[in-house]
């Protein structure tokens, strides 16, 4: 199984060797965007009111284009993580305690 730190650091090795290096922070921002575009299309055509235009084929099922597309987001989210020293494992742990102080009572009827 795959931790939050090995996905950063194979994304690393991935960029560092095959990738040629990370694209700028401000150009990984707006990949980030356009992956997150993409996901929300695949989820409008498949539990909201948007269908695929005219002519518009795809072989994949839903589930492997949401897949793919969740994939995406996460790859760049890593990337600017990565550039930025950010570690995520951290990161989440930190918003896992502030939503718990948070939220401890919100949710009892």
């Amino acid at each position: 199984m795959m931790t939050i730190e090995d996905a950063q650091r194979r994304v690393h090795e991935w960029i560092e060797g095959i990738g040629k290096g990370y694209f700028s922070e401000l150009t990984n921002m707006a990949l980030l965007t356009e992956e997150v575009g993409e996901l929300a299309r695949v989820m409008a055509r498949t539990y909201g009111d948007q269908r695929p235009k005219k002519g518009e084929t795809d072989s994949r099922t839903p589930r492997e284009k949401m897949a793919e597309e969740m994939a995406d987001v996460l790859w760049v989210l890593i990337c600017l993580a990565n550039q930025t020293g950010i570690d995520l494992t951290d990161a989440l742990e930190a918003s896992f305690r502030k939503k718990t102080l948070r939220d401890s009572g919100r949710w009892d009827i």
